[in-house]
């Protein structure tokens, strides 16, 4: 089974292109979601975010914003977070391979925004890059409703996107028509042979 690598810096579109990818049948894991998952009421990573950030969950759950406050501020309260979430995360991601293999999917794809920058890469077949330009990223974002510090913050984390395309098998733009990126996910269905 071929696994394919979805990457990009936040609000570049990856969860558009990755929709694009499962309309061929290509089906996909969200890291993101499953942070949310593991970060909801009950979910398996409260227990040990209550322990390594006092105060950030309160009967069960989990101040988001607090937290991104705190691990934004301090890299290494973001290293305890990272150190607490991305074994998590990786514990789903071999679950969700396995199931697609088992199916007999001839690819999965697997949108993982640090990809690159948690050296993720030599794990996958083919790495697909995501990208808009900086003006279109930060409107993006703001509207999910984050202020430009915060922006500007997870921004910086990330790899700059010249960077990640120039290690990208193949970069999928998304600041047109969602006419033109299907077409650029299409294209490279077809040189995967899928």
């Amino acid at each position: 089974m071929m696994r394919i690598g979805l990457t990009g810096g936040i609000g570049m579109g990856k969860s558009t292109v990755a929709g694009l990818f499962a309309a061929h049948a290509v089906p996909g894991f969200n890291a993101d979601d499953e942070v949310h998952r593991l970060q909801a009421p009950d979910g398996a990573a409260i227990p040990a975010i209550a322990a390594a950030f006092p105060g950030m969950v309160q009967n069960g759950v989990l101040n988001r914003a607090g937290l991104r406050a705190i691990v934004l501020a301090d890299p290494a309260q973001m290293r305890v977070l990272e150190g607490i979430m991305h074994p998590l995360v990786r514990e789903a991601q071999a679950r969700f391979l396995a199931e697609a293999e088992a199916k007999g999917c001839p690819a999965a794809l697997l949108d993982i925004p640090l990809l690159f920058e948690t050296g993720r890469q030599a794990d996958f077949d083919k790495v697909v890059v995501v990208s808009c330009p900086p003006e279109t990223q930060i409107a993006r974002v703001q509207r999910r409703g984050l202020s430009r510090v915060e922006i500007d913050a997870i921004i910086a984390r990330q790899m700059p996107d010249a960077k990640k395309r120039a290690l990208a098998d193949y970069v999928v733009e998304t600041d047109g028509p969602i006419t033109d990126t299907a077409a650029r996910v299409d294209a490279i269905i077809k040189d995967l042979g899928l």
